[in-house]
């Protein structure tokens, strides 16, 4: 867990830094900081309210323990041992198994289910997904990406803005001043390039939290077999019972892609299946911790 979260620091810095170097670029520091604070107005505005817009997107409702007691009282055992509150449990109604966790601090977590993943899966891989989903809010993972997500916003603002002073100076003005070539295609290739660039640090950032996510998942629940076998499982029916109504804005906070084919690796939200599953293997060789939850 040490060296991801030293890796999504590391991540931020990258940002960051790509942020201060497009800024010195245009040399307009009150452009600079009017972009910055857009970016973080909106992206905040997001993250306060991303709770709400996930659950509502996703069409989850929310049920109580009488609705549904064993999910409630594992939520609320596995939530005792990750030392959070118990967040709001909520259901959504598709054949296709998944599971997702939002919420900007663990005092306002939430636990969203399909119907299909309980069909799917064990009691002990089900509080795998859980315990996973709860090492999220755990983490604060939520407010991790909406910086990262405010930082890569400022990007795309600045490169915005390169783009548009090109434009309406006529991409250069005369190509025979000094710097002139230089500088247009440094201009093109800054508004091109930076906001990729901020994207795959971007999702570089949303793999290695998932990553902490499955160690802390496993620690939480004292065993981090099930998680496995249940990442194995999901990974099968990710691709015969695809989530039809699944939002790409929201695809990174499942626990599975829900979402079928799309961008190459380098723009991927999650790690390789594969990868987290032998992980979490290899954590049993080195405790040999086998508890399961009650």
């Amino acid at each position: 867990m040490l060296v991801n979260s030293l890796k999504t620091v590391g991540l931020l810095g990258l940002l960051t830094g790509l942020f201060i170097v497009i800024g010195g670029a245009i040399g307009g520091q009150i452009g600079v900081i009017i972009a910055f604070v857009l970016a973080v107005v909106m992206n905040m505005g997001a993250w306060w309210f991303s709770d709400k817009l996930a659950l509502k997107m996703s069409g989850a409702q929310e049920v109580t323990p009488d609705q549904a007691p064993d999910l409630h009282a594992m939520v609320e055992e596995l939530s005792r041992r990750a030392g959070i509150p118990q967040p709001r449990v909520y259901i959504i109604e598709t054949d296709a198994p998944n599971a997702f966790a939002t919420g900007r601090d663990p005092a306002h977590g939430a636990v969203a289910v399909t119907t299909g993943i309980a069909h799917l899966l064990t009691r002990e891989e089900l509080a795998g997904v859980i315990a996973h989903e709860l090492a999220h809010i755990k983490h604060r993972d939520t407010l991790i990406s909406s910086i990262a997500a405010t930082i890569a916003g400022a990007i795309g603002m600045l490169a915005d803005m390169v783009m548009w002073s090109m434009i309406f100076s006529g991409f250069g003005g005369n190509d025979e001043e000094e710097g002139g070539v230089a500088g247009l295609v440094g201009g093109i290739l800054t508004a091109i390039l930076a906001p990729i660039m901020a994207l795959i640090i971007q999702m570089a950032i949303s793999r290695s939290r998932e990553y902490m996510a499955d160690a802390g998942g496993a620690q939480i629940l004292g065993n981090p077999l099930p998680l496995a076998s249940a990442l194995e499982k999901l990974e099968w029916a990710a691709g015969r019972m695809p989530m039809d109504d699944a939002r790409p804005a929201t695809a990174h906070m499942y626990i599975v892609n829900p979402v079928l084919g799309g961008l190459a690796g380098l723009f991927r939200t999650h790690p390789e299946t594969h990868k987290r599953i032998s992980r979490l293997r290899a954590m049993v060789n080195r405790s040999g911790d086998t508890a399961m939850v009650a």
